[in-house]
């Protein structure tokens, strides 16, 4: 009799678990095909990609859609036991990692973006220029490449070159071979968000104490910019809740097994999947001028 009850549990956790892998297929492709046509569209006109709020915007959307596309390859590869050699399972565990934390910070230069053009509309130009958002994009891939080289410099220290030629199920757990590697990787990334939130936050109050003192036409402005700074902040606070997924995660596992694979498929829908479908919502819907051209676009107008 338990072994039957086992047999039944198996295949109801595997009926399971194939439902919800096709429900993450068909978010992935919903995703993916709106960024793709975002960018699309942001290479349209001149004035989209001479704008520092759209290049960032377009290098938010690219760093999304790398994210959402590895994340799905290594989903269906670990769901069908598929393995792969560890040298090539950390290239591809490099980029996810590196392009996670490209996101947060693209979304803190939009935010600082938005202060500027708000709070300091005269040296917007200046401060804003397709040169400088060059350098910054640059600088947010510097910091970004940071962080992954700790922890591949931890990891490399830690196996020996036997092990690169193992093959392995591919995921992001390959990198953390002792406890403390981990968290070193947690330590590094919750200061980075710690600087990011207190630049949110900052931000948030000189846009408000502006919309407070401006009016008319100025008002509405700004009060949509204290929106896009807001939603930024939420963007952010997802992807900081990320960072504590695993920990939550491998607690609940020792715990029930079932109850993890909910957890699990939770985390990975509510705190990387749903942040990447925000990029589109704040300029791509929300922005009045690239929402007008997305529209012609769509619809073959001239």
């Amino acid at each position: 009799m338990a072994d039957n009850y086992s047999v039944v549990d198996g295949e109801s956790l595997h009926r399971q678990i194939n439902d919800q892998v096709i429900i993450v297929q068909i978010l992935v492709m919903i995703f993916l095909s709106i960024n793709m046509l975002l960018i699309v569209t942001f290479f349209k006109k001149e004035c989209f990609y001479t704008t520092t709020r759209y290049i960032l915007f377009a290098v938010a959307l690219l760093s999304d859609s790398m994210i959402l596309l590895v994340t799905d390859i290594l989903l269906i590869l670990s769901y069908f036991r598929f393995t792969m050699q560890v040298g090539l399972c950390i290239i591809l565990c490099f980029m996810l990692y590196l392009y996670y934390t490209v996101t947060p910070f693209t979304l803190t230069a939009m935010t600082l973006e938005r202060y500027v053009a708000i709070c300091m509309p005269l040296r917007h130009g200046e401060l804003c220029s397709p040169c400088n958002t060059i350098h910054c994009i640059l600088i947010i891939h510097g910091l970004s490449f940071i962080t992954i080289s700790i922890v591949l410099s931890t990891f490399i220290a830690s196996v020996s070159l036997s092990f690169y030629t193992q093959f392995k199920i591919c995921s992001m757990e390959i990198f953390f071979v002792h406890r403390w590697q981990d968290h070193i990787r947690s330590a590094i990334s919750q200061f980075y968000f710690l600087v990011m939130c207190v630049i949110i936050v900052f931000t948030y109050v000189k846009i408000m104490k502006v919309a407070k003192a401006a009016s008319g036409d100025d008002k509405k402005s700004t009060w949509k910019g204290l929106r896009t700074v807001v939603l930024h902040g939420f963007q952010l606070l997802l992807c900081l809740i990320q960072l504590w997924c695993p920990f939550i995660e491998r607690a609940v596992l020792q715990i029930d097994f079932m109850l993890f694979v909910q957890v699990r498929y939770f985390n990975y829908i509510m705190f990387s999947l749903a942040p990447r479908c925000l990029s589109p919502l704040v300029y791509g819907l929300r922005d009045e001028k690239f929402f007008l051209e997305l529209k012609s676009y769509i619809f073959f107008c001239p």
